[in-house]
């Protein structure tokens, strides 16, 4: 009976090491995506801060402009929040986000993820903005709770079982959705469709988390060679970078002091 015994172990155990391998180097994997996705928003916080600190004055003589709320404007500030130049702050993470998107197949994994590193940035840029609407220790709260929302959603999609595909796509058409609704209550001016699409957001968005964690574990593939598995990671960091940063925002219009 210790033959068949023995023939058994021998032929398992090789099974098992390669699922011990496929593990290892998921987990690899996703630390890498996790890692990308965590500095992108490093580079962005640094990026509104360093930029709300150059825009804004507490010295009148140094002040161009002074806001509603109170805020002085230097110069700068001036020009990145009130002349014609915010249209280009506003309009060039989403020109850098198509960018990376469209041309990421052929291009290399160092300028990939340097381009990934300017769209962070210039998100910075343009978010620095939220400094003048909301007080900065609410700030710091809606960002505390988005992480903790973000981290335990991303878990569920990392280890449930349940296939999420038809989930994800209902929020992708959800995304399109709070697009149309933007668009519109930019002439309405609504404040019952502003709540009602902040609200959609929150629940689309934390949804889209889940479900772009699954979506980026399943891409892993063993085989895969150093830059297209680079390329992979660079690509689910963006996707997760963005889940965070659109939850971080709808949360923001409701758990947000304004000034």
């Amino acid at each position: 009976m210790a033959e068949p015994l023995r023939n058994y172990q021998t032929r398992t155990v090789p099974g098992a090491r390669v699922d011990a391998d496929i593990d290892q180097g998921l987990r690899v994997y996703m630390i890498k995506v996790y890692n990308l996705m965590g500095l992108g928003l490093l580079i962005t916080g640094l990026a509104a801060v360093g930029t709300i600190m150059l825009a804004t004055t507490t010295n009148p003589a140094a002040a161009v402009a002074t806001l509603p709320s109170g805020e002085m404007l230097t110069s700068f500030g001036y020009a990145i929040f009130a002349s014609p130049l915010k249209w280009v702050v506003m309009l060039a993470p989403l020109a850098a986000v198509f960018f990376l998107s469209f041309r990421v197949q052929s291009m290399s994994v160092s300028a990939a993820q340097t381009t990934f590193w300017i769209y962070a940035g210039l998100v910075g840029l343009s978010l620095s903005s939220i400094f003048l609407v909301y007080t900065t220790a609410s700030i710091s709260q809606t960002f505390f709770a988005t992480a903790a929302a973000f981290g335990a959603l991303s878990l569920f999609g990392y280890t449930t079982k349940r296939d999420l595909t038809a989930m994800g796509s209902f929020l992708i058409m959800g995304v399109f959705g709070i697009i149309i609704a933007s668009v519109i209550n930019i002439f309405l001016q609504s404040s019952a469709l502003s709540f009602a699409v902040s609200a959609i957001g929150v629940l689309v968005f934390a949804g889209l988390t889940a479900y772009d964690t699954q979506k980026i574990k399943e891409m892993y593939f063993e085989g895969d060679q150093y830059e297209v598995a680079g390329r992979k990671a660079i690509m689910g960091a963006l996707t997760l970078y963005l889940d965070f940063i659109n939850l971080f925002m709808f949360l923001l219009q409701f758990m947000g002091d304004r000034r």
